[in-house]
């Protein structure tokens, strides 16, 4: 007789490792105003129309739509707003992505000075490791796009 077991489909991915660093001349707190909003992430990545959310905090999903037509789905997974750090998982997407983890943290540098960092682990929805070094290059592009429009925003 064959019983259900447990499963899911979430898991940590282990594809590429993408880091994207900006040093932003403003206190670490405003840029988490801006970067820690996970609502709110329309407002440094203009290819996004609109963010829906269900829920509140932690376990919350996040629903972002693409002018293009794409959707990602995600749930946030860790927030502490003392250590200026939040995670967060991709659940569904139209974008090629098979499993995705990233973290955003805002590090204080000095008076009126912060880095903020994006990190992103993902693996392409197809193709395996052949499609990683231009899967890895899609997902570095975006991040620093991102982060640089994040920096524009304090200029």
């Amino acid at each position: 007789m064959n019983t259900l077991q447990p499963d899911t489909l979430i898991r940590n991915p282990q594809g590429c490792h993408v880091v994207s660093s900006v040093e932003i001349p403003a206190d670490a707190e405003k840029v988490w105003a801006v970067v820690g909003n996970f609502a709110g992430f329309d407002r440094f990545i203009p290819s996004l129309s609109h963010i829906e959310m269900t829920g509140e905090g932690v376990s919350s999903l996040r629903k972002k739509f693409f002018k293009d037509g794409n959707l990602v789905v995600e749930q946030l997974n860790s927030r502490d707003d003392q250590a200026l750090s939040m995670t967060w998982t991709t659940i569904y997407n139209t974008l090629g992505v098979a499993n995705l983890w990233a973290a955003m943290q805002v590090k204080p540098v000095g008076p009126a000075k912060s880095v903020a960092t994006w990190s992103i682990i993902a693996e392409p929805a197809q193709g395996g490791a052949e499609a990683l070094p231009g899967f890895k290059d899609f997902v570095q592009g975006f991040a620093d796009d991102a982060m640089n429009n994040v920096l524009r925003l304090f200029a």
